[in-house]
Parts: structure tokens; sequence; C-alpha cells
């Protein structure tokens, strides 16, 4: 049974992502976003120029003088969302934690892809499939879904993105949209799993981070808990060395993160808590567009 303050940060969540969505969204996520397939829509007469392989026979028999099928892109669209609920989610030293946004986010999605009449899923990961939520339309299943973002508990707080993608590229066979939400805090070699399911699907990466993981404030001596492997560590803030020692690490890392991602054909956006995740993804689509 649901509480009442579940069903409150429902309705909370679900007033502001979907103003987002018709507001903000609403052209850019479908021109962005489009169908890859093509559909049948009509037959008209054969002009000159078109495509022989195009002609329908049958149609062209019962009149006597050739006809064409005409072909338009599909505009449904199959879109999976892929969570990370890995225990780094949690972390957050400015308003909200990682979790919250990628909540945000991932609801914000969702109910762009319904104004689109999409089908949308979800697969909840830590270093295994947490919860698979296939594929559907309709009010009530994002309902469902918001429901899950806001309330959903792990099993496990680490995470193994290749396992994660491979278990998606065999579970959707259809060619669909893939949003890969995580702050790929732990990302150990996903990139052969990465560049095999955007082959196959569209697979667009957005990374929730907090300022604290690009740069460490002078506080002192801080005790820090890593919230995947439980490990605590004493670091001395204070030292100017060490500040500078986990910037270049943060470098690193995104450097590393971003090959993965160019080599693979990804688009990616990068989505900072303390910051306005709208204009990150505007600018995402904008691109694609």
């Amino acid at each position: 049974m649901e509480t009442d303050e579940l069903l409150q940060k429902v309705r909370k969540i679900e007033i502001k992502t979907r103003g987002l969505s018709n507001n903000i969204f609403a052209g850019e996520y479908h021109s962005a976003f489009k169908g890859r397939g093509m559909a049948f829509a009509e037959v008209r007469e054969y002009q000159y120029g078109d495509d022989v392989r195009d002609i329908d026979w049958n149609v062209t028999a019962r009149f006597g003088k050739p006809y064409v099928k005409v072909f338009e892109e599909e505009r449904e669209l199959t879109v999976i969302l892929m969570v990370d609920v890995s225990g780094s989610l949690d972390f957050g030293t400015v308003g909200q934690t990682k979790r919250q946004v990628v909540t945000e986010i991932a609801a914000t999605l969702a109910f762009s892809a319904i104004q689109n009449n999409d089908k949308i899923g979800v697969i909840f990961f830590s270093d295994k499939v947490e919860k698979f939520i296939p594929p559907k339309k309709g009010r009530k299943h994002i309902l469902l879904i918001i429901r899950e973002l806001l309330s959903f508990q792990p099993e496990s707080n680490k995470t193994d993105l290749g396992m994660a993608i491979e278990f998606m590229t065999n579970a959707i066979k259809k060619r669909c949209t893939v949003f890969l939400m995580s702050d790929f805090y732990n990302h150990s070699d996903f990139k052969q799993q990465l560049m095999i399911a955007n082959r196959r699907h569209d697979v667009v990466a957005i990374q929730v981070y907090d300022q604290r993981m690009c740069e460490l404030p002078n506080i002192g001596l801080v005790n820090f808990v890593d919230s995947e492997s439980g490990e605590r560590v004493w670091v001395d803030t204070a030292s100017a060395a060490v500040r500078r020692a986990h910037r270049e690490w943060w470098v690193q890392h995104q450097g590393q993160l971003s090959n993965i991602l160019t080599m693979s054909n990804v688009d990616s956006v990068s989505v900072r808590t303390d910051e306005d995740y709208v204009k990150s993804l505007m600018n995402l689509f904008r691109r694609r567009s």
C-alpha cells in the first residue's frame, strides 16, 4: 500500500516534469528522436525518377498503369530508460542527490515520450538488473514508472554498466531510443557492450554528477565512505596537493568516459546536481535535431 507521502511526491514530480515536457521540450524531443523505421502510407502513380523497386504490382495490374508505394517515417518510438540505482547515486552536497536529479530527468523524458505517443520502459540496474518494466503507453504506466523511480530500493550498492547494457540489447529486439542515466562513477570497461548496443539501438548517455566529484573543498580532515564498496578513508582536504590530485583524477576519469562514448558513437550530456538540467537536455536535443 502506498503511503500518503509517496503519493504527494508522485503528484509533485508529475506536475513539475509534465510542465517541463509540455512547455519546454514540446518540439525539441520530437525532432531529436525521430522514428527510425519506414511505414507504408499510400500509393500514387509512378513518376519519372521513382525507384522501380517501390512499384506496387497488385495496384499496377488492377489499374493498368504503374503505381508506387509511398513510405513515411514511423513516428512511434520505443523508449527505454536505463536507470543506475547503485549506492553512489545517493550522494549529494548541494540541495539534491544524484538520484533525485536522475528521477526528475527520467520523469521528464517519460512525459515527453508519452506526448509523442511512444512506448516507454525502464531498466533499474546496479551490478545486476534490479527490475525491468517492459515498454507500454499511457499515463497510468507513466505514473507507475514515477512511483518506482521515487521508491525503488535496490538489493545491491555496486555497479556493472556492461552487464546492464548487454541485458538491454538482448531483451529489447525492436530498435529503440535508450537513455542511459548514471553518474558513471565506476565505469569499468563497458565499451564493447555499448558499441554493440548502439549499432542495434539509439543510445544516449546522461551523466549526473556532484560538484564535489570534480573539486574538493578545503574543510580539513574528512572521513569519506565509498558508497558502493563501503570502504572508509581519511582525506586531508586542507592539503593543496590532495585537492590537486583529486582534481587530476576527475579530469582523467572524465577523459576515459568521453573516449568510451566517442568511440561508441554515443551522444551524451553531463549534468551537475546544482545546475539546471533543462538547459543541458535542450542543448543535447538541439545537437541531435
